[in-house]
């Protein structure tokens, strides 16, 4: 049996536990939990569960109390950093939702919180791990492209109006942006693909273009005298096939609480021009009002020799040699959550619980390095300069 504590039962973190990690190992609970809504958390176990786990209020009073084998947290994003430092004093092994931080500060603390910690984190960055990455990053490595010299990337986001129609993610002041939501899976994949960390970003962002607006805070499709014309109604994505929505009664995403660019909102589509480490370039982009067929989500990794270019959404890469008259088209396997990221996390968290390895995938220093990355390209967003993106280790050295 795997005894888990959760901070935070939202639907992920359920999926994770029961889905991903269920999947491998059929006899995992959450014998302890803490979320201030008992109840919404409690819906969210299963059966089995339900009735035996143990709410807390704190970290410490659970750990203590509890023979826990790990930890998961789950949380709202702006909460994340304060309770893996917490965590950080504990041996036991730590499954982080992403983002690990939403600013410098948070970022700053988390890493310092880690530099002599025992505990092993997996941060929940499954596109590093899906199927299709990793065997992207065996052809690089076995030169198939030699010098890695450029990488275009891409996120054209079928299901974008959640962070603008659902109460939490549209909230600015715990996402902090789409850079630090969505970017942060990405520019950690690109780093892994690269083998190299980003070093210089050039960043830019809109807002306010397509989504936000002046419609009343608080406003619920179910109460708009437009609902059977607005595009965004759930009636109407579903007789265009624009996609079913997040929620059955979303909030509206013209709501003046969405927020403004002075006041702060997520962005309609942002985009980075960034440098590696090792001399590479690369571009990414990413949009969150497509819909159906427009959906992609993937990259394009080219040298001299060959390139490479596989997306998620097709389920397929293709390799493509410069200077020989053949290219391959390589299918993956259906049906895998997070396209077969979710279960590597999920069999790569367990072996750490087991003692089967002691070394995370995904570790802390992927996610706080993500963070930095995604906090450069912000601040250039805003000031339309190049920014040097801070590396894991700075603190450390006391920079």
């Amino acid at each position: 049996m795997v005894k888990l504590g959760v901070i935070g039962v939202g639907a992920r973190i359920r999926g994770v536990v029961y889905d991903a990690l269920g999947d491998l190992e059929p006899d995992v609970h959450i014998a302890a939990f803490i979320d201030p809504d008992e109840d919404g958390a409690r819906s969210r176990l299963k059966d089995e569960d339900r009735e035996t786990a143990v709410r807390y209020d704190s970290l410490d009073e659970m750990v203590r109390k509890e023979k826990l084998d790990g930890l998961a947290i789950g949380t709202r994003c702006n909460l994340h950093t304060d309770y893996a430092i917490q965590a950080a004093q504990y041996d036991l092994p730590l499954f982080l939702e992403k983002p690990v931080s939403i600013d410098m500060e948070q970022a700053v603390a988390l890493e310092q919180a880690f530099e002599n910690s025992r505990c092993e984190v997996v941060v929940s960055f499954p596109l590093r791990v899906s199927t299709l990455s990793v065997l992207a990053r065996e052809y690089l490595a076995n030169d198939a492209v030699g010098n890695l010299e450029h990488i275009l990337a891409v996120n054209y986001v079928p299901y974008g109006t959640c962070y603008f129609n659902h109460v939490g993610y549209r909230d600015y002041s715990i996402t902090q942006g789409l850079f630090l939501q969505k970017a942060t899976h990405d520019f950690d994949y690109m780093c892994y693909l690269m083998d190299s960390p980003i070093v210089r970003i050039a960043a830019m962002a809109s807002f306010g273009r397509v989504f936000g607006g002046n419609k009343p805070a608080g406003l619920h499709c179910s109460q708009c005298d437009e609902k059977e014309t607005c595009r965004e109604s759930p009636l109407n994505r579903r007789l265009n096939g624009s996609g079913s929505a997040f929620i059955d009664d979303p909030m509206c995403p013209y709501g003046i609480d969405v927020g403004t660019p002075e006041t702060g909102m997520n962005e309609d589509h942002s985009s980075a021009l960034v440098e590696f480490a090792n001399g590479a370039q690369g571009v990414y982009t990413q949009v969150f009002f497509t819909r159906r067929d427009a959906a992609r989500r993937g990259a394009t990794i080219s040298g001299y020799q060959g390139t490479i270019d596989f997306d998620w959404y097709a389920n397929q890469m293709r390799y493509v040699r410069h200077h020989r008259p053949f290219t391959d088209t390589i299918k993956a396997g259906e049906g895998m959550g997070h396209f077969g990221g979710d279960t590597a996390l999920a069999r790569n968290f367990l072996d750490i619980i087991a003692g089967r390895t002691s070394k995370s995938e995904t570790s802390i220093e992927t996610g706080i390095q993500s963070v930095y990355t995604c906090l450069a390209a912000k601040e250039s967003a805003a000031t339309g300069q190049f920014v040097q993106v801070r590396q894991v280790g700075q603190v450390a050295a006391g920079k």
